[in-house]
């Protein structure tokens, strides 16, 4: 399963209504992961295929979205996005979401998946 493109409004319909809800509740019934990027970004292009690798290695298990910052500045903003790529780590219990700013290696990526979102 491809990564998918995420908008505010598709944010709000299946991950979180920032708009109205006070206390972190994720709608998905999967762990997810965000992907905050821009396609100027050097490092952003190169995490990329690594995600889509991630997103059909996990396509059962997890879902995988992307943001593109220059787009969607409400989402980068909601999230005080400072760096890109910015990865946004979502478990599916209403444990709090993990923010991890920088490019990270395949191998660490899998580990926090396997870790954090699917224990």
């Amino acid at each position: 399963m491809p990564t998918v493109k995420l908008t505010a409004d598709k944010f709000k319909k299946e991950i979180f209504d920032y708009t109205i809800e006070k206390e972190w509740k994720y709608k998905g019934d999967k762990p997810a992961i965000i992907d905050f990027y821009a396609d100027w970004c050097g490092p952003c292009k190169m995490v990329a295929p690594i995600l889509e690798e991630l997103s059909d290695d996990y396509k059962e298990n997890l879902i995988i979205y992307k943001v593109d910052t220059e787009v969607e500045r409400e989402l980068a903003s909601v999230f005080q996005i400072r760096s890109i790529p910015s990865i946004l780590f979502i478990p599916k219990d209403s444990k709090q979401p993990m923010m991890q700013p920088g490019a990270l290696p395949k191998d660490a990526l899998k580990q926090i998946i396997e870790k954090e979102l699917l224990n």
